[in-house]
C-alpha cells in the first residue's frame, strides 16, 4: 500500500486517479467519477484496495462540492477544475463509502492493521456524514406511549 497519510488522495492509487482526471477533457470527468463510485458501490463479493482507494478520492470530490463542506482536498487531488457534479452522485458516494468500510473491503482490512485505523475510519465517516448526515436523537417523545 503506497500510502503516506489518511487523506483521500494520500496514496498512489488515488493520486494517480486525480492525475487521470486532470488528463481527460473536462466533460469526461463526471463520468470517470461516477464510474469509480459505481464500481465500489456495486462490489459483489469483495472490494479490492485499488477500487476502494479510488472510491474514497471520488467521494471526497463529491463532498468538496457539497454546500455543507469545506472544498479542500489534499495537494495530491486533481489540479484541474471539475465540472459541477450532479446531486445524484451524493448517495452513490455514500454507498461507495459504505462498501469501503465494510467487512468485504480489502482496504478496510489493511487499515484495521495500521496504527492510524481510528483516524482513517473517522475521516471516512466525516465524508459520509457530509453527504448523508446522521439523524440527531429525539429529545422528547413525539407521542405518549
Amino acid at each position: 500500500m503506497g500510502t503516506w497519510g489518511i487523506g483521500p488522495f494520500d496514496n498512489d492509487t488515488a493520486a494517480d486517479f486525480a492525475g487521470d482526471l486532470d488528463e481527460v477533457a473536462r466533460e469526461e470527468r463526471q463520468a470517470m467519477i461516477r464510474g469509480v463510485l459505481n464500481r465500489a458501490a456495486g462490489a459483489v463479493d469483495f472490494l479490492g484496495v485499488s477500487d476502494g482507494e479510488r472510491a474514497v478520492g471520488a467521494a471526497a470530490l463529491v463532498v468538496a462540492q457539497h454546500p455543507d463542506s469545506d472544498p479542500a482536498c489534499s495537494n495530491y487531488g486533481p489540479s484541474e477544475p471539475l465540472p459541477e457534479l450532479p446531486a445524484d452522485l451524493r448517495m452513490l458516494a455514500v454507498d461507495a463509502l459504505d462498501e469501503v468500510i465494510s467487512n468485504r473491503s480489502e482496504l478496510a482490512e489493511l487499515w484495521a492493521e495500521a496504527a492510524n485505523w481510528p483516524k482513517w475510519r473517522q475521516d471516512i465517516t466525516r465524508l459520509r456524514n457530509v453527504l448523508d448526515p446522521p439523524v440527531p436523537p429525539q429529545r422528547e417523545a413525539l407521542f405518549e406511549v
